[in-house]
């Protein structure tokens, strides 16, 4: 894996060490990237579900203020902070938390007043998506004022088009993957 874009391009990152995890590939991570773009200078990003921390490192790369990692994996939050290490990025520029989405959103709902311009979400495949998306849907407030929701899924994984006051505004296909962009729909 490597960053594509930005101050670090072609840095090489450290990989997970199974195929537990199913790393975003470079051609879905540019994609992505090229769309969010005008959005991605001094944003907050939230990697949820964060595996290497790739997309969250691609975003600093690229210009965001802060980004916050959380995964349920203790080895995965090693190799973020691993990554984070060796891209020489300041404590300042990174949280990295051990916890679930959903406990992690329902805890930093009630405890901060940060919020996020962009909220990547990408959980495994066969995961039950709902219930964070719905979390995050009744729950506008996590996000800053122009803030969006990215989810990476499986084509056999059809999501709704609305969750909450989240509407999907854009569905991205390439190969076996799916981008969802959702907005709150007063945007």
């Amino acid at each position: 894996m490597r960053i594509i874009a930005g101050k670090l391009r072609g840095r090489r990152l450290k990989s997970p060490p199974t195929l537990d995890a199913r790393p975003t590939s470079d051609r879905l991570r540019e994609t992505l990237f090229n769309i969010l773009a005008p959005r991605i200078e001094g944003a907050r990003f939230l990697d949820l579900c964060a595996g290497s921390g790739a997309i969250g490192i691609e975003a600093l790369s690229r210009g965001a203020i802060h980004t916050t990692f959380v995964d349920r994996s203790r080895s995965m939050v090693t190799l973020i902070k691993s990554n984070l290490v060796l891209c020489q990025f300041s404590d300042t520029a990174a949280t990295v938390v051990v916890s679930e989405a959903d406990s992690f959103l329902k805890r930093f709902d009630k405890s901060s007043s940060v919020r996020w311009d962009i909220i990547y979400f990408d959980p495994p495949y066969d995961s039950d998506y709902t219930m964070t998306l719905n979390f995050l849907g009744a729950h506008r407030a996590l996000l800053s004022a122009a803030g969006i929701v990215v989810v990476e899924h499986s084509h056999r994984n059809e999501l709704a088009d609305t969750f909450g006051e989240l509407h999907r505004y854009r569905l991205l296909k390439q190969g076996d993957s799916r981008l969802s962009f959702f907005a709150p729909a007063d945007q």
